[in-house]
């Protein structure tokens, strides 16, 4: 009897997830196929990732999409080459793909996300935007489309394992009915968990983005040097584990070992333990409810010697607290927090505001945003603008300062 491949879409497959879930689908050729990828400016990494998994379909922006069409012309490749944003909702919902890998960073993994859960598919969740800015809206989706939803970002898939096998991603009834008490997410600190908080206005993006456990793109290096990166997953597990912002606690854990624990209402402590690499989730989702080989080397606990953690610094990590005030106000003042953040970060990255000008900027714009009801897309995209309009605005300000 011949067991049918599972067909793989990867949204963002030039990325570091994307890399990773290539590398573990790899390992197992008789159980899962490319059906598509996807990338934004990297053509020749595309071509190559065509050349070796020979997907179906892939999808660039217009003048990379003309560019990747002449490079697979000259490997012999055949293929399909598709332009535009909206061709990624059409490979995230075909009816030929099994499973969505969603890796793009950013807003613009969204709409493709949300097309995968509507279309019912298996997504694995790596895009951390889907949940921040349209959280009931996307679980809404799943449940609608009957999707299975995996989270993959390293803590909220320790988080996963570390649940009752029963306990239902949309539960009406709440962790207290499965006997949880709390979440607790493990944070890194990042680089600059020991560094005088006088001297951070001086750091550079090369210094930010060198993270001390986990390799990872720059945008989200960054965010996790401020901190931000947890306040979004504290934004995330509220929607992926229905709980509430009282019931999710972040703690420092510098060896990124333990990636997060659940704690139960009699006193026990459940945790996800493993070496920090993003091919043991991505294989647990890929392969759920089965356990596959990710190719990562075996965890050492005595070499490891010490588990260390420490209370969480607000006044160094200031964009945690801006976070759980976002998730408290409700409606779309996660999704206008997200968008802020992208707009400050990417103007760190280019030299153009310091580094503590990043939550700065943030608490401007919240102060003086307006909140709506995240009923739609469309109000929520609409946020989303508005949020990166308002940050714009006060980047300029910060640089007009720094050039006085």
């Amino acid at each position: 009897m011949t067991t049918s491949l599972n067909r793989v879409t990867i949204l963002g497959s030039t990325g570091s997830i994307g890399v990773s879930t290539l590398d573990v689908i790899a390992r197992h050729p008789g159980r899962f196929s490319v059906f598509a990828l996807s990338a934004n400016s990297r053509v020749e990494e595309l071509a190559q990732q065509c050349k070796i998994f020979r997907p179906r379909f892939a999808v660039m922006p217009d003048i990379a999409a003309a560019k990747l069409k002449v490079r697979l012309g000259e490997l012999g490749m055949t293929t399909e080459v598709l332009a535009g944003e909206q061709q990624l909702a059409w490979i995230a919902s075909h009816r030929d793909c099994d499973t969505v890998m969603a890796a793009i960073v950013g807003a613009a993994g969204l709409p493709p996300t949300l097309a995968a859960a509507r279309a019912g598919k298996r997504i694995l969740l790596a895009n951390k935007e889907a949940l921040v800015m349209a959280g009931q809206l996307f679980m809404d989706a799943v449940k609608e489309g009957g999707a299975t939803l995996l989270p993959i970002d390293s803590e909220h898939n320790a988080v996963f394992q570390s649940l009752p096998r029963h306990f239902a991603n949309n539960s009406a009834h709440g962790l207290t009915a499965v006997g949880v008490k709390k979440i607790i997410l493990t944070a890194s600190g990042g680089p600059f968990r020991t560094r005088p908080i006088s001297s951070l206005a001086d750091v550079t993006a090369d210094e930010a983005c060198a993270h001390p456990n986990w390799v990872m793109g720059r945008k989200i290096s960054v965010d996790s040097a401020t901190m931000m990166n947890k306040g979004l997953e504290v934004i995330e597990a509220h929607w992926l584990f229905d709980a509430g912002p009282e019931q999710i606690e972040v703690v420092i854990h510098p060896q990124s070992i333990i990636h997060s624990m659940v704690e139960y209402l009699d006193g026990s402590v459940i945790a996800q333990l493993g070496n920090p690499d993003m091919r043991t989730p991505i294989a647990y989702g890929l392969g759920f409810p089965e356990r596959i080989a990710a190719g990562v080397s075996t965890l050492d606990l005595a070499r490891v010697g010490k588990l260390e953690f420490e209370v969480l610094d607000l006044a160094r990590f200031p964009c945690v607290q801006l976070a759980f005030d976002a998730l408290k106000r409700g409606g779309t003042a996660a999704a206008q927090l997200n968008a802020a953040n992208e707009v400050a970060v990417e103007a760190f990255l280019h030299r153009i505001i310091k580094f503590t000008d990043i939550p700065d900027i943030l608490e401007a714009v919240m102060a003086t945003s307006t909140v709506q009801e995240a009923t739609s897309l469309d109000k929520i995209m609409a946020a989303d603008e508005d949020g990166r309009i308002a940050a714009r605005i006060r980047v300029r300000e910060r640089k007009a300062v720094l050039q006085l």
